[in-house]
Order: C-alpha cells, then sequence, then structure tokens
C-alpha cells in the first residue's frame, strides 16, 4: 500500500506527535486489538511493508509469526502414509501391479513391480490419500519434512543398538577365550574378563547441558596416578607458577638441581624443539614479510605462508654455498691442508695492544707499518734521490743533480752548475 502524500506542515506535526509520545506526554498509539505501541520502536520496524495488505492504521501484525490451523479451516501437514478404501476385486482401471486406484503401474512402488511378477489378483493393495493443500505457506509449500512422523526412524536406532549389543558381546567372548588361552588352567572370572570397566578408573562424569535436561560425557584424565603432580616437585612459595585449570608449569620448579638427575625441566622446553621451534620461525618470517608489503598472512591461509618460507629457506641456503663456494675460491680452505699464500700468512695476527690516553703503548707491540710491494729506498745510476723529487718549468726531475731525462746517470754537483748556467738568461 503506498503512503498518501504529506505536506510539510503535516510532516512537522507527525514528528512532534512521535516526540511528544516519546517523552509520555501523549498517549500511545493502539492497534486494531487495542495493544499499545511502543513509541521507542523504530520506524523501519513500526512501518508495514508496501507488499503486505493490511488495515488502515497502526499495526505490528507484520511483525508476528502468523498463525495456523486456526480453528481448524487451515491445514499445513499432508497425512503421509494414509490409506484409504481396501477391494477384494480387480477393478477397472486400477494399477495392473498392485490393484489401487491411485496410481498406474509405471509409478507403482509395490514389491511384485520390483521383482519383475505380473499381478495375480491375491493381493490389492489399499488406495493411497492424495490429498492438495491450497491455503500452505510459501515456506510449507517447499517443506521437505512436511508430515514427516519421527517415530518412524525408531527402527533404524533399534538396530543401531542391536548391532552394537552383539558386537561388545563378540569382544568380550573374544577377550575372555585369548585370556583362557593364555592361562590355561586359571579359570578367568568376570570381573577380569570384563577389562573395559577396570580401564575406567580416571573417567570423570560431567554435564552437558541441553534443552532437553543433558547428558553425560566423559572426559578422561591421562596422567598416571603414580607420577609425582608438578606441584609437588618444589612445595616453595617462590618456585615456578603451577597453572590448575591447563594443568600446566611453564618454568623449571627445581633450576638449580643437577641436570643428570631432573625428570622434569618445565614444559617451556617442548616450545623450543621440534616442529614447535619452526612453526615459531615460519610466524616471524610471514609477520616481517607482511610487513615489507607481502600479501601473506599465517592464519589466514597458512598453505601459502609455508610455501613461502619454504622458498625463502631454499634460495637462502643457494646463496649461502654461493657465497661458501666464492670465499673459498678466493681466499682457499685452510681446513684442507693446503698451503695459504704468503700474501695471507703475515695479513693477521693475535697480537694484543694496549694504549693510554696520550697515545703511549701500554702492553704489547706497536704493530709494523706494511711495507710496499715494490723495492724501497733503492737508487739507480748513481742517484741519490728518486725521480719525481724536483719540479721545474712544468716537469719533474732528480733533484740531486737537476736532470728532466728520467733514467739519466748521476752527474752530481757539475750537473747542478749546467743546469744553472742553462737556465740563466
Amino acid at each position: 500500500m503506498v503512503a498518501p502524500f504529506k505536506s510539510r506542515q503535516e510532516h512537522r506535526k507527525n514528528i512532534e506527535l512521535e516526540e511528544a509520545r516519546k517523552a509520555g506526554l501523549v498517549p500511545a498509539e493502539v492497534d486494531k486489538n487495542g495493544k499499545e505501541i511502543n513509541p521507542h520502536i523504530p520506524k523501519y520496524v513500526a512501518d508495514t511493508p508496501w507488499y503486505i495488505k493490511t488495515e488502515e492504521g497502526p499495526s505490528l501484525e507484520h511483525q508476528r509469526k502468523p498463525e495456523s490451523n486456526v480453528n481448524g479451516k487451515k491445514k499445513s501437514q499432508y497425512d503421509r502414509g494414509a490409506k484409504l478404501f481396501q477391494a477384494l476385486t480387480y477393478r477397472k482401471g486400477a494399477c495392473t501391479n498392485c490393484g489401487s486406484m491411485k496410481h498406474d503401474a509405471k509409478s507403482c512402488t509395490e514389491r511384485t513391480r520390483k521383482v519383475g511378477a505380473k499381478w495375480t489378483g491375491k493381493y490389492i493393495a489399499p488406495d493411497e490419500m492424495i490429498e492438495t493443500l491450497a491455503l500452505l505457506s510459501y515456506d510449507e509449500k517447499r517443506d521437505r519434512w512436511n508430515g514427516y512422523n519421527p517415530s518412524s526412524y525408531a527402527h533404524v536406532i533399534k538396530r543401531y543398538e542391536l548391532h552394537q549389543e552383539a558386537r561388545n558381546k563378540y569382544l568380550k567372548e573374544e577377550r575372555i577365550q585369548k585370556l583362557e588361552d593364555e592361562t590355561d588352567d586359571i579359570r578367568v572370572d568376570e570381573a577380569k574378563a570384563d577389562e573395559s570397566k577396570q580401564t575406567d578408573f580416571a573417567k570423570v562424569e560431567k554435564r552437558v547441558r541441553t534443552t532437553g535436561g543433558g547428558s553425560t560425557g566423559t572426559v578422561r584424565n591421562l596422567r598416571i596416578r603414580e607420577d609425582t603432580a608438578k606441584y609437588l616437585r618444589n612445595l616453595d612459595v617462590n618456585s615456578a607458577h603451577y597453572d590448575p585449570k591447563s594443568r600446566s608449569m611453564r618454568e623449571n620448579p627445581n633450576p638449580d638441581a643437577d641436570p643428570n638427575e631432573q625428570f622434569y625441566v618445565g614444559d617451556n622446553v617442548w616450545r623450543n624443539t621440534g616442529q614447535a621451534l619452526e612453526f615459531g620461525q615460519m610466524n616471524i618470517h610471514a609477520l616481517e614479510a607482511f610487513e615489507r608489503g607481502q600479501d601473506v598472512h599465517m592464519q589466514a591461509a597458512p598453505s601459502q605462508a609455508e610455501f613461502l618460507y619454504k622458498n625463502y629457506k631454499a634460495i637462502k641456503e643457494r646463496l649461502t654455498s654461493q657465497t661458501n663456494c666464492t670465499i673459498l675460491e678466493k681466499y682457499g680452505n685452510a681446513a684442507s691442508g693446503e698451503e695459504l699464500p704468503k700474501e695471507l700468512l703475515l695479513g693477521q695476527s693475535e697480537r694484543d695492544v694496549e694504549y693510554d690516553r696520550s697515545g703511549r703503548i701500554i702492553k704489547g707491540k706497536e704493530e709494523a707499518v706494511p711495507r710496499s710491494k715494490y723495492a724501497e729506498d733503492v737508487s739507480i745510476n748513481n742517484h741519490t734521490c728518486v725521480w719525481g723529487s724536483w719540479w721545474k718549468g712544468h716537469q719533474w726531475g732528480y733533484k740531486c743533480c737537476k736532470q728532466f731525462m728520467r733514467n739519466s746517470y748521476c752527474t752530481g754537483a757539475a750537473g747542478v752548475e749546467a743546469a744553472i748556467h742553462l737556465l740563466e738568461p
């Protein structure tokens, strides 16, 4: 139903009226049954949808579940399996397989049809009740369990219980026979044969909250009673903390004891061994990869995170092996017994030297200045200075004889006087 058009003044009056009803200044609206409508209900809940046909006036009928079977006028379930008249003789137009008038031979499901035999007239199936419910709702028409009787499943449960009882009886007899074969002369009594009851010494019964009153479930305590409890290993108040809810003690209760005599060192020791350590490293790798911008999440996509971590380890091992091979090719391997090059023999040492604030040596000897691979302090051709020790007129020469020709023979003081005369104007 389309709402009528309202002017601005009417819309404003409606808003003021709603505010007054919420404040309690004006009585609340009343529906057709005389029930008050809460003014604090949102408008989108109180308004009737356009596709529901209702009478004029406020109402919350569209929010309530429609009643069924009112005064016996509406029927919402089929009578499944209901039978009608059963004839004693064959009737014309009936099923040629079972004799029923409500179906033909093609859709017949009787035993004779499955076996392949023809109807002999000795048995006529009763007519089924076929009804059409025209007043069913949208959901009732599509309910596959409409008219189903839960009691029809009782035979399945009974069959399962009988099968389980027979299985337990067979296992019990087999256990007794095995014990008789082992003992030969000793008669096995019922208490010793029924080992299932003896193994329930650690069973704890608890109630499970259900609507039907609850059922019992079992919680097994896997701790052997001969073992010492964790909280009894060290009765000191300041000892390792024990959590009674999870029965865990993470730290070592006796950290100062002899390691060879400690049988329990805490639950945290298992977190640093085996797959727990590898799982922690994989989780750290996923977090670091996510911070670097990769779309990986350990909880959302664990298989992807594990695959990326395996690729990372393979690439890292390959790079490490390449680096090791490069270093061995360049510097050699001292563990292999090969002789090291002479340039590496004195390249490093274990020498320890200490200095004071003024730079003087307190302990050890000062490191010698490394010498060049070229010959030092060696003069050729009677020169006392090296080439490049003198600069004149944009040329290099020998300072000892003032000559510019390299590898020339030194002339001494005579060469200096000759060079002075040549340079004079």
